[in-house]
């Protein structure tokens, strides 16, 4: 039995799961990033040294967005995947998607990106103290 466009299915079931993958990491990523503060802790306590957590809320807010990115991702790939699949499967022609998703996702991503270093810049300038 062979499957009808067989290797489109193939192609838009790779890339579904290159976007789940790397939406994966980026959640882990903004785990991490919330969690920063517990390792600043843990760094500062071995070095002997007092660290200001006043970026607590920046790292919070840094993290969770990149959560919230990171599902947002994986729903726009649920999304991409269906209508490619149907668009294969399909006998009359379509035309090319939109790309706003993408760049609303990439700009959020950007703009989160954007908020981490700014926070670990304010971190390493004011964040330690002898």
């Amino acid at each position: 039995m062979t499957v009808p466009h067989f290797t489109d299915h193939a192609a838009n079931e790779r890339t579904f799961l290159a976007w789940v993958r790397t939406a994966i990491a980026v959640m882990a990523f903004g785990f991490l990033v919330e969690r920063f503060d517990i390792f600043l802790k843990i760094a500062g306590q071995s070095l002997h040294k007092s660290i200001n957590l006043s970026g607590q809320v920046a790292s919070a807010l840094v993290g969770v967005g990149l959560i919230i990115a990171g599902a947002l991702m994986v729903a726009a790939a649920m999304i991409r995947f269906a209508r490619n699949r149907a668009a294969i499967e399909s006998d009359t022609p379509t035309p090319p998607q939109s790309a706003r998703l993408d760049l609303a996702l990439a700009t959020l991503i950007s703009l989160l990106g954007i908020g981490l270093a700014a926070y670990l810049g304010l971190t390493m300038l004011h964040g330690t103290h002898p």
